[in-house]
């Protein structure tokens, strides 16, 4: 086991989770069902074995996709978190966006190529631009300080007290 945990949490913080493993199978699906799932058009995942995932606060919501896979999520804020085959199986799959370094882990391969977007290897060519050059200097000021989000690391509490 890692001494140093891979942590995630959704974007309110109800619900938080340890890896006790590095995952396994870093890929992004393009499948529609994982589309609609994640409200995007591709969900970045990896896999870890059951007993290496921990969930250390809260509760993970569960959708049974069909009848074969259930989706977890927190049923506070609606943040994708994890994938998980019901039979057959002993591993889970993490939503990597859900993780407080989602860096680290860099998808390997492509899955549900069907559904992968047309024009996907053009978005690298799309302007790029980063927040603080688009958005208002008083307005990024306003989003931070009445920013609900859990941060990219475990608390103790959440909300912190006072909020």
């Amino acid at each position: 086991m890692n001494v140093q945990p891979i942590t995630g949490g959704c974007q309110c913080g109800a619900v938080r989770y340890a890896l006790h493993k590095e995952p396994h199978n870093p890929h992004i699906c393009h499948c529609r069902m994982c589309q609609k799932a994640f409200g995007s058009y591709f969900a970045p995942l990896a896999g870890v074995e059951m007993e290496d995932f921990e969930v250390t606060r809260g509760t993970i919501a569960i959708f049974k996709s069909s009848d074969l896979v259930e989706r977890g999520f927190c049923r506070d804020c609606g943040t994708p978190l994890t994938f998980r085959h019901v039979e057959g199986t002993s591993h889970i799959s993490i939503a990597l966006g859900s993780l407080d370094r989602p860096e680290r882990v860099k998808p390997a391969r492509q899955a549900g190529s069907e559904g992968r977007m047309p024009w996907f290897a053009e978005l690298t060519e799309l302007e790029s631009t980063a927040t603080e050059e688009t958005d208002p200097p008083e307005l990024l000021d306003r989003i931070r300080h009445t920013n609900h989000q859990h941060p990219d690391h475990d608390t103790k509490q959440w909300p912190p007290e006072g909020h």
